[in-house]
C-alpha cells in the first residue's frame, strides 16, 4: 500500500494546541458519561428485551465480545493517533485522506443530531415528577445549559461529570438490588430457555434469531468507550494513557449495563407483565420499590441524561474545532472554530457552534433524528476495523503504545458482526434501511465536497498536536489528496 504524505506544519501554520489537563480517571468519568449506561439501561434496553424477551441476556453477554473487540481496535488506533480528530484524524492517517473526510462527514452529522436525541430523553424522565412539559424545549434548553459548561476548564468538567456520574452509578446500583432481593426464577432460565412475549398473552421460547437480532442492538448500548481519543490532546502522557481509558471504559460499561439487565430479568414478579409494558423498568421499579423511589430513579435518570449531553457536547466541540484546525471549512470560519478561551483554554466558539446547531435539532421529528443517525456509526466502526489492518500493514500505527492481542481477530470478527447488523437493518423498513440509505448518500457529498472543493483549494492538510513529538514525527500515512501548495 502506497504510503502518503500528511505534511508538517511549518513554524508560520502551527496547530493550535489545547491545555493538557486531563490524567486517566478525568478522561474515564467524561467517557462513561458520554457512554451513560443508565440511559443505555432506561432507554435502550427495553428495547432488547421486547425483542429478546429473557435472551436479552445473552445478547448483551455477546454485545459485550464484540464491544471487546471494537476496544481493542480503538485502543490501537488512539495510542497511535491520540488527537481531538477522533476517528476521522485516525482513518486519514491511515486509509487516506478522501476515507478520513467521509468519516469526518460521518461523525459531524451524527454527534450534532445525537444530542438532540439524548437531549429529548430528559422531558420524558422529568415528566414523570411535572406533567405538561414540552419535549423539544426542555431538550433545547438541555442543550444550551451543557453548552455553557462545557464552555469552562476540561478538569471543571470532569469534576461535573464525575458527580453526576456517580448519581447515575448509585441508580443503578438500586436497580440491581431491587432484582437481586427478590430473585423469582434462576439464573439458568436466561441461558437454556429464554422467553419472549407472545402474540395473545404469555411467553413462548426466544429464538436464536431474535436473540441474535437483539445483539444489534446491544452493541450500540454500550457503545462511546472510543471517545477517549477526543480527550487525547487534554490528557497526559497520551499515548498511553487513551489506550487505558478505552479499555477501562468498556469493562465499566459492560458491568454497568449487563448486571442490572440480569437483576431484572431475574427478579420481575411477572414476566409477561414486564415484556408487553409499555414502560418496562417503571413497572419494575414500582412493583419492587414502590412510586416514590420511581420517581427518584426517574429524576437520576434525567441527570444522568443531562452528564450525557454534557459529555457528547465537550467531544462534538473538539470534533468541530479539529475540523477548523485542519481546514475544512473557509479562512474566516475556520480560524473562528480554533479560537481557545482565553481563560479556559478550550474551544469555546467550536461550543458554541455545536449547542446552537444540536438545540435546533431537538425541534425535528424525533425518527427523522433517528434515522439519519441510525447506521452511520457502522461506517464509522467498518472504517476503523480496516484502518487497524491497514495501519500494521502500511507502518502508520508502528508507533503506537499499545498493541491489541491476537491480531487480527478483533478487527475481522468486528467486521463481521457489523455486516450482520447492517443485514438486519436492511430488513428493517421503518428506521435501518431508511438509516442505510442517509448513511450512503452522507458519504457520497462528503466524497462531493472533497472532490470539488478541497481538491481544488489544494488539498485538506491533517495537522496533530503540536507538543507531541511522536505525531510529528508519525510516518505518513496514505493519501488520497492534492500535494501541497504553499
Amino acid at each position: 500500500m502506497a504510503a502518503p504524505q500528511v505534511d508538517p506544519p511549518t513554524t508560520a501554520e502551527r496547530p493550535v494546541a489545547l491545555q493538557r489537563g486531563l490524567r486517566t480517571l478525568g478522561a474515564l468519568f467524561i467517557v462513561l458519561s458520554a457512554v451513560t449506561p443508565a440511559s443505555s439501561v432506561f432507554i435502550i434496553a427495553p428495547g432488547v428485551l421486547s425483542q429478546a424477551g429473557t435472551g436479552a441476556f445473552l445478547s448483551y453477554a455477546a454485545a459485550a465480545v464484540v464491544g471487546v473487540f471494537m476496544a481493542f481496535v480503538y485502543a490501537e488506533l488512539s495510542s497511535a493517533y491520540p488527537l481531538t480528530g477522533g476517528e476521522y484524524a485516525i482513518v486519514g492517517r491511515t486509509l487516506g485522506r478522501l476515507p478520513g473526510f467521509i468519516v469526518l462527514g460521518l461523525i459531524l452529522i451524527t454527534q450534532l443530531l445525537i444530542l438532540a436525541v439524548i437531549a429529548l430523553g430528559v422531558g420524558t424522565y422529568l415528566g414523570v415528577l411535572v406533567d405538561g412539559l414540552n419535549g423539544p424545549v426542555v431538550a433545547a434548553l438541555t442543550v444550551a445549559g451543557a453548552t455553557v459548561i462545557a464552555i469552562f476548564d476540561i478538569k471543571v468538567n470532569a469534576v461535573v461529570t464525575g458527580i453526576f456520574l456517580a448519581i447515575e452509578m448509585i441508580a443503578l446500583v438500586v436497580l440491581s438490588a431491587l432484582g437481586f432481593l427478590h430473585v423469582e426464577r434462576p439464573f439458568t432460565d436466561l441461558l437454556a430457555n429464554p422467553v419472549v412475549a407472545a402474540d395473545g398473552g404469555g411467553t413462548t421460547a426466544a429464538s436464536a434469531g431474535l436473540v441474535a437480532a437483539a445483539t444489534a442492538v446491544a452493541i450500540f448500548s454500550y457503545n462511546g468507550y472510543g471517545s477517549a481519543v477526543y480527550f487525547g490532546e487534554e490528557t497526559h502522557d497520551a499515548h498511553r494513557a487513551v489506550a487505558r481509558t478505552v479499555l477501562w471504559a468498556l469493562g465499566i460499561t459492560v458491568a454497568a449495563e449487563l448486571i442490572p439487565v440480569t437483576a431484572v430479568l431475574l427478579g420481575a414478579p411477572d414476566l409477561d407483565k414486564l415484556l408487553t409494558s409499555e414502560s418496562m423498568l417503571d413497572y419494575f421499579i414500582t412493583e419492587r420499590g414502590g412510586e416514590t423511589l420511581n420517581d427518584v430513579i426517574s429524576l437520576a435518570i434525567a441527570l444522568a441524561i443531562l452528564n450525557a449531553v454534557i459529555a457528547i457536547m465537550l467531544l462534538t466541540a473538539r470534533l468541530i474545532f479539529s475540523s477548523g484546525r485542519d481546514g475544512t471549512w473557509s479562512p474566516r470560519i475556520d480560524g473562528a472554530l480554533t479560537a481557545l478561551h482565553p481563560r479556559f483554554g478550550t474551544p469555546w466558539l467550536a461550543t458554541i457552534v455545536t449547542g446552537v446547531l444540536s438545540a435546533a435539532a431537538c425541534f425535528l421529528d424525533e425518527k427523522f433524528l433517528l434515522v439519519v443517525t441510525g447506521t452511520s456509526l457502522i461506517a464509522v466502526y467498518g472504517a476503523l476495523c480496516l484502518a487497524v489492518i491497514a495501519g500494521r500493514r502500511n507502518g502508520t500505527t508502528a508507533h503506537a503504545g499499545y498493541r491489541m492481542p491476537w491480531f487480527p481477530i478483533a478487527p475481522v470478527v468486528a467486521l463481521g458482526a457489523l455486516c450482520y447488523v447492517v443485514y438486519q437493518n436492511a430488513k428493517d423498513p421503518e428506521v435501518g434501511r431508511p438509516s442505510l440509505l442517509v448513511t450512503a448518500g452522507v458519504i457520497v457529498v462528503s466524497a462531493a465536497y472533497f472532490g470539488l472543493v478541497l481538491r481544488r483549494r489544494g488539498g485538506w492538510h491533517l495537522k496533530g498536536a503540536p507538543d507531541d513529538p511522536e505525531e510529528q514525527a508519525a510516518p505518513d500515512g496514505p493519501d488520497a489528496a492534492a500535494p501541497h501548495r504553499p
